[in-house]
């Protein structure tokens, strides 16, 4: 009896170890975003960035759908990191967001997102124009 549950205490050890270096190995990287946003009632937006990881430099591309109460037009650029990601391609993918905002002028933002492979985006920056929301939005990241 003793040996059995010696077996399954080192049996469940080998697993947690095992779980822990899956997500250990996942890293960071640093994202830039340019976003130009318009719209009134359902709005849109595109633009582009960069994703620094391990040293290398990856472009990507933006896109969404705001859909409520959207008005105006707007640029936003956002800094910050991306974590949880284990390749350049976890970054891609779509994130939602539920949301209310104005900005007149130039306004501070900051926002986090998930996407479906786990990634989070922890971002900050500027928007600079005439943009009123209250939306549920999503934005698509591919890679360029």
């Amino acid at each position: 009896m003793k040996i059995a549950s010696t077996f399954r205490a080192a049996l469940v050890a080998i697993a947690a170890l095992a779980g822990l270096s899956t997500s250990a190995m996942a890293d960071s990287g640093f994202v830039t975003l340019t976003i130009y946003k318009a719209g009134w009632i359902i709005g849109g937006s595109g633009g582009s960035g960069v994703l620094n990881f391990r040293g290398r430099t990856y472009g990507l591309s933006t896109g969404g759908l705001d859909y409520g109460l959207v008005f105006g037009g707007s640029k936003t650029v956002l800094r910050g990191r991306v974590s949880n990601i284990n390749r350049p391609s976890d970054v891609a993918g779509v994130y939602g967001a539920a949301g209310a905002g104005l900005a007149v002028g130039a306004g501070a933002r900051a926002i986090v997102l998930t996407n479906q492979k786990g990634a989070v985006l922890e971002l900050t920056g500027t928007q600079v124009g005439l943009m009123a929301n209250a939306d549920l939005s999503g934005l698509a990241i591919t890679m360029r």
